[in-house]
């Protein structure tokens, strides 16, 4: 889907952190991780001194292994992708489509960082975040994530707008496990971005990314539903469910997650028992000013987006 992401609607809104503050989380990280590998190896050499010394040998390459190693991981998979050197530098590690990772992502990037961090002192990292355009490392690649920066000035970070209420909590029932990374992100993008872009193409798009998301789900868009506010319901529900997963169920169903929360992920399928209802409308908002075509009047050959995105 990244065909759809056109000049006008691309720009992500997750900004990558660049290599001198991930430099300094990770420093920060190795300092904490080695401490307290000395002082558990200093507690071990009191417990073991009457170990012969391949006990010791074994004992001590296992933790090597869990500090230095699992400690890191854990603490990713946690925390959500804030270690303390990341808390401590405002940085955050999420997938590429900026949900919250899970214990996989943190595992690979864990043991690919022993290689480029560890064993090569951080010269392979350095370069492949060099080279790479959003700043990843080898780690993140393999494991499809992204260091970002959480502290933004505010005001600069575009918001998902929310459905219209007669649509909140309507797609509880749809199966959204098959629908792929890259498309979330499409429709995350032209949401954030569809005021920006000329009506008709912003329409075109709305289809395009409805039909295919509608595919991919395995039940169609019901009949009077606007594409973009179908698209922001879908959404809406995919939050909801990636908010009850990674905060334990804190947050309703239907749900609006802030703009701070998880912004995305996999829920477990749920198969609906039958299709989705058709949903009327029962009545469409007038349309958003900024969507009337460039000529000042609206368009008679096509709908309202449904729903008036906030200022």
């Amino acid at each position: 889907m990244s065909e759809l992401v056109t000049g006008e609607a691309v720009a992500l809104e997750l900004r990558p952190a660049r290599l001198p503050s991930r430099a300094l989380a990770v420093l920060l990280d190795l300092a904490v991780a080695i401490a307290v590998y000395v002082a558990v190896t200093i507690g071990l050499v009191a417990a073991t001194a009457s170990l012969d010394r391949a006990a010791q040998t074994a004992i001590s390459i296992a933790v090597f292994v869990l500090v230095l190693v699992g400690g890191p991981i854990v603490v990713e998979t946690l925390s959500h992708g804030r270690s303390l050197g990341k808390m401590a530098c405002g940085l955050r590690v999420v997938r590429d489509d900026g949900g919250p990772i899970r214990f996989r992502h943190a595992l690979v990037r864990g043991l690919i960082g022993v290689i480029e961090i560890l064993m090569t002192f951080g010269v392979v990292a350095c370069v492949a975040s060099l080279v790479s355009a959003r700043g990843r490392r080898l780690g993140d690649v393999f494991a499809g994530t992204l260091v970002v920066r959480e502290r933004v000035p505010a005001g600069r970070t575009d918001f998902v707008p929310p459905p219209p209420p007669w649509l909140a909590g309507r797609f509880s029932g749809l199966d959204l496990s098959a629908v792929p990374d890259g498309l979330w992100l499409a429709v995350r993008q032209y949401l954030t971005r569809m005021r920006q872009l000329d009506p008709q193409v912003g329409w075109s798009m709305a289809e395009r990314l409805a039909s295919d998301l509608a595919d991919r789900t395995g039940a169609p868009v019901p009949p009077g539903v606007p594409p973009a506010a179908y698209l922001a319901a879908v959404v809406q529900e995919r939050q909801a469910r990636e908010a009850r997963r990674a905060f334990g169920g804190a947050v309703a169903g239907g749900g609006q997650v802030g703009a701070a929360g998880v912004a995305g992920g996999d829920a477990p399928p749920v198969r609906p028992s039958a299709a989705v209802p058709p949903v009327v409308a029962p009545s469409v908002p007038p349309a958003h000013p900024g969507t009337a075509p460039r000529g000042g009047a609206a368009s008679a050959d096509r709908p309202s987006t449904g729903f008036v995105p906030p200022a």
